[in-house]
């Protein structure tokens, strides 16, 4: 496994065990176990509503989400703290917006601050919106991902817009243990595709596939391509969190 490869998987909310089964294997089964099923809801609020709203603006500079919609999460879903007028919405993603079958699904410590551009918060905003709907009345992963499957059938939830694409340069999130705040990035998302198409992981390429969606059972590739700086304008370095 390279470098690349470590760090692709590793991000987010996202693969965590193929990160640590290459660098920590004995944390990774012990890690793994802790997330079986769903914490109490509670684990999973932040207490602080204006913390939350900070965190959310944290992932875009402050020329973004000064005017960007900001929801916060409660027990019954996500609403609307600030009212914006730029199209641009922030939140605060929670361990259930990882792939199905990664080991901290339902980590209740991750917290992924994301700010969706307008195509973005049309047509990807609605997934995670989704999940936590499901996620929040009280239903298992499998079912989570039967009701999304479902609402897609159904056409219920709306098809990708063109353009979409989503700012991820916090250095205040919690992207999995191990991880951290990671790197700051942009994420791309477009059909399902081949990453080749994009370049993605390629030696010596930027871009970087995520395996966030990969058809499972969202219909969507998604690429993220790291940058230089957070979204406070300071350098952006990674290491490993412990």
């Amino acid at each position: 496994m390279n470098k690349r490869t470590v760090e692709v998987n590793g991000w987010c909310f996202f693969v965590m065990a193929v990160v640590l089964s290459a660098v920590l294997p004995a944390r990774a089964q012990d890690r793994t176990a802790l997330y079986r099923s769903m914490a109490p809801v509670q684990q999973y609020l932040m207490t602080d509503r204006n913390a939350e709203i900070a965190l959310a603006r944290s992932a875009a500079p402050q020329s973004i989400s000064r005017d960007a919609t900001v929801m916060v999460l409660g027990r019954h879903g996500y609403t609307t703290a600030v009212e914006g007028k730029n199209g641009f919405v922030c939140v605060v993603e929670r361990g259930w917006m990882s792939p199905f079958d990664a080991p901290q699904f339902w980590n209740p410590k991750m917290r992924g601050p994301i700010c969706f551009n307008p195509p973005a918060a049309r047509c990807i905003l609605p997934l995670t919106l989704k999940r936590t709907d499901l996620v929040l009345r009280g239903l298992s992963k499998d079912q989570v991902m039967e009701g999304v499957r479902a609402a897609l059938n159904a056409k219920e939830l709306p098809t990708l817009v063109p353009g979409a694409m989503s700012y991820m340069m916090s250095k205040q999130g919690y992207l999995g243990d191990g991880i951290g705040h990671w790197r700051s990035h942009l994420m791309f998302y477009v059909p399902l595709t081949k990453p080749s198409s994009w370049g993605a992981d390629l030696p010596g390429s930027p871009v970087l596939l995520n395996p966030q969606f990969r058809g499972a059972p969202e219909p969507i590739t998604e690429f993220m391509v790291p940058v230089l700086e957070w979204s406070d304008g300071t350098p952006s370095t990674y290491t490993q969190a412990d």
